[in-house]
Parts: C-alpha cells; sequence; structure tokens
C-alpha cells in the first residue's frame, strides 16, 4: 500500500464505504462491484484501496476472528502478525509480571500491543515503516492506553518503560534473512534489552537453537497444529525452572508442556497398536520423550519423532492413529494391498524415508470408496509403511504438563 492509497482509504469517505461493504467472500464478483463503486462517483483509487481492504479483513478473520472487521491491514503486516490467540499469551506474561508500560518495539500492524492494551496496560508501539505505523495507529486508535510511535527500534525513547518485546523484522523486500545481524532491530540489541527489562523476542520456530541464551525461556507455539512462533522470554516474563516449553493452541483451548531442558529420549522398541504424531512444537522443543513417557510409549526409531504404545490415549500434545496392517515399504505389494481393500483417498505422512508423498500417491493408482492414513517410516531401522486410521476421542485434555 502506498501513501495515497493508505490516505484515500483513511478519509472519511473511504472509511465509510469500507465499513459498508459486504462480507468478501470471493473474487468471483469484483467486476460487478468495481462497476457499481464507480458508478457510484467513487474514485478508481477509492474503490481500489477498499476491495483490497475488504478481502484483506476476510483473510484476517482466521488471525483476528471478529475484530478484523474493524481493522486495516497491509498484505505484509497481515501476514506477519501475531495471531490475537497468541497475542493473548503474551500480554498475559506481562500482565501476571506486574509490567505497567510496554514497549512494541517493531509493532508492525499492532496486533501485540492491541492484546497488551486489552489487559489495561500501557503500550507504546514503535514502527519504522511509515505505512504501517498509520495502520497500527488505526487499530489501536481505541485505546487510550496505546500510543504508536513512528520511528526506529534501536533509537527509541525507554523512559517509563518496564517491559520489552520485539518482534525483529526478518526480512527485506520479502527476502529472508539468515544472519540476525541484519534482523532489524538485531538480535544482540535485543538480547541486550533483556539484561535490563523484562523481555520477550518473537522468532521464527525454525531458528538455530545455539542462538537461544542459557537463561532464556524458550516456548514454541502452535495453532492448530502448525508450529508458527518461538517465543524468549527474559526476566520476569520467564517462568522459573522453565527453560523448554511446547504451547498448544486448538479446538481444546489451550496445553503445555513445559521442562527445565531437552528432554532424554524414550528406548526404541516394537511397534504396538497405536502410534502418536507429536504436535510440531513438542519436537522444536525437544520433549518428545516426556511426552512418551507420558503416554508409556516407545520409540520407532531413536532418529524419528514416532512413538507407539498398546494403548491409545487423548493428548493435546499428539495425533493417534490406530495401525490397521504392517507392510514392507514396496510400491507394487502396497499398490495390490490398497486395491484389495478399496481405498481410494489416502493421506500420506512419512518421517525417516526419502520420499515424495504427492508423487507415491500417484504411483499407487487408488480407486475405491474407503479412506486411510499410510505412514512411511522405519521401525527398529527397517523401511516400513503403516495403514492406520485416525484415533478419535469423544473429548481431548487439555492440562498442562
Amino acid at each position: 500500500m502506498n501513501q495515497s492509497e493508505l490516505r484515500e482509504l483513511l478519509s472519511t469517505e473511504g472509511l465509510r464505504l469500507l465499513d459498508s461493504l459486504p462480507a468478501w467472500h470471493s473474487s468471483d464478483e469484483i467486476v460487478r462491484t468495481v462497476a457499481e463503486l464507480r458508478k457510484a462517483g467513487h474514485s478508481p483509487g477509492l474503490v481500489a484501496a477498499v476491495l483490497s481492504q475488504s478481502k484483506l479483513r476476510a483473510k484476517a478473520a482466521g488471525k483476528f476472528g471478529p475484530f478484523a472487521e474493524r481493522m486495516l491491514f497491509t498484505e505484509a503486516g497481515l501476514e506477519q502478525a501475531t495471531r490475537l490467540s497468541v497475542a493473548a499469551q503474551h500480554a498475559g506474561r506481562f500482565s501476571k509480571a506486574g509490567v505497567k508500560w510496554v514497549a512494541d518495539l517493531g509493532c508492525g500492524i499492532g496486533a501485540d500491543a492491541l492484546a497488551i492494551a486489552a489487559l489495561d496496560l500501557n503500550v507504546t508501539a514503535v514502527e519504522r515503516d511509515e505505512t504501517t505505523a498509520a495502520i497500527a495507529a488505526f487499530n489501536l486508535a481505541p485505546w487510550h492506553n496505546a500510543q504508536v510511535v513512528h520511528g526506529d527500534a534501536e533509537s527509541a525513547d525507554l523512559a517509563g518503560i518496564d517491559g520489552i518485546y520485539l518482534d525483529p523484522a526478518r526480512r527485506d523486500a520479502r527476502v529472508r534473512l539468515t544472519n540476525p545481524a541484519d534482523w532489524t532491530p538485531s538480535l544482540d540489541f535485543a538480547f541486550g534489552l533483556a539484561e535490563r527489562y523484562p523481555t520477550g523476542i518473537k522468532l521464527g520456530p525454525g531458528i538455530d537453537r545455539d542462538l537461544i541464551p542459557d537463561n532464556a525461556e524458550a516456548q514454541w507455539v502452535s495453532v492448530g497444529r502448525e508450529v508458527v512462533e518461538l517465543g524468549l522470554w527474559f526476566g520476569a516474563v520467564a517462568r522459573p525452572g522453565i527453560r523448554r516449553a511446547a504451547l498448544v493452541i486448538g479446538d481444546h483451548g489451550t496445553a503445555e508442556l513445559t521442562a527445565a531442558a531437552d528432554s532424554e529420549d524414550e528406548a526404541a522398541g516394537e511397534l504396538g497398536q497405536y502410534l502418536y504424531e507429536p504436535d510440531g512444537s513438542v519436537i522444536r522443543a525437544r520433549l518428545i520423550g516426556d511426552l512418551a513417557r507420558q503416554l508409556n510409549a516407545r520409540m520407532l526409531d531413536t532418529s524419528i519423532a514416532y512413538f507407539s504404545a498398546d494403548a491409545a490415549v487423548a493428548t493435546p500434545f499428539a495425533t493417534c492413529f490406530e495401525i490397521v496392517a504392517d507392510f514392507a515399504l514396496d510400491k507394487r505389494s502396497l499398490k495390490k494391498e490398497l486395491a484389495s481393500r478399496k481405498i481410494g483417498t489416502l493421506e500420506i505422512k512419512k518421517r525417516g524415508v526419502d520420499i515424495d508423498p504427492a508423487t507415491f500417491r500417484t504411483s499407487l493408482s487408488l480407486k475405491g470408496e474407503n479412506s486411510a492414513t499410510l505412514i512411511l517410516t522405519r521401525v527398529g531401522g527397517k523401511r516400513r509403511a503403516l495403514l492406520a486410521q485416525r484415533t478419535t476421542f469423544a473429548e481431548t485434555s487439555a492440562a498442562t504438563a
């Protein structure tokens, strides 16, 4: 979004027009909608701006729920924004720690600042991109305890601030920056603030673990089985005795595994009736061994993040499959077996084998009315194909471990 588009959008006419549009469903009727708005006398620039925002609001509903209906976005800002359910977790840490005034450095469109302000904490949101800062100011306008500053995070005025939140920009012109020294602000700058203030730092979940300081609480977060971030927490916003955590947010609510360090792996053993696939946050946090022991399970292979048990136990930290059949990983044999079972819809999962699931599925020439899951992996060092069905439970426990 450029400055002229933003001015059009933030005009009284622009905001009224945007709020008057019906909910965006698809681009199928875009030509008719444009024609109607132009016929009503609206300028081409304004029409383009409001339709773009209408589309972004619809897209943002997954992250912000009903709040999206009264927010403004940029494409990049929405992509990088923290989901509201996760931002609420961040804000809760500052509230519980007794922090009164948070500086959100690199606030983007203001998602985390919004959640912080909603808990009646003061928040100063700093954003270096002028257009994005204006969008954040609009989104935070309903909160008297929030202010937006157009400026650089590393030169922000921190007088009176007693808590810091940072989301370093890790892209430049949409190119991913791999060197933490090139991030804005840099990781060294963020760690420097963490020595002086209760601090939270949002990072990508795949960051090099060697960069995680020993004094940080590292929490990997997944939403709907997708790992969305790594949060590093320091000082009063870190929890005593916890250095590794896996937070799972889903239909069950929230559930968390925590530990003082990476857990020791469980020994490998025989394939049982059930197979568990740990949530990605558990894998990233290296708490697979702790979870396996909770479920009285054993690893299929010491280098693969699958484990097996003789009983099915509901857990928010893993997906459970019942093993229907165990085959050697041989394409010809599998093709015959699947055909005999009339399996036409097949979900393929794989760990520890070099196979492209899409290509492999095509080669099986599936036909039939039945469905199943095929898990391609190693059991005791041997390549196996496990035919399975997802296990469903009446209720899934959301207990915190």
